[in-house]
């Protein structure tokens, strides 16, 4: 069953909003640029890097499984 699309999002929007968070903090605090990390929270990402994850979790204190989730 190959399929183009993907079912994995992202929960970045509701996580930066738990925590009081802009995008821009995120940006300054895991040196990603605003433009990768708002694909991200848009769930426009086809992919993402292990050390992408890893800066967003510790920026934002989560692990993996709170950022990502199955739709």
């Amino acid at each position: 069953m190959a399929s183009s699309e993907h079912r994995v999002v992202t929960r970045l929007a509701e996580l930066l909003d738990e925590r009081g968070m802009t995008l821009t903090e995120l940006s300054r605090r895991t040196g990603l640029t605003m433009a990768n990390l708002s694909i991200l929270k848009n769930n426009r990402a086809r992919a993402i890097r292990f050390s992408t994850l890893t800066l967003v979790c510790e920026a934002l204190d989560c692990r993996p499984g709170d950022l990502l989730d199955l739709d």
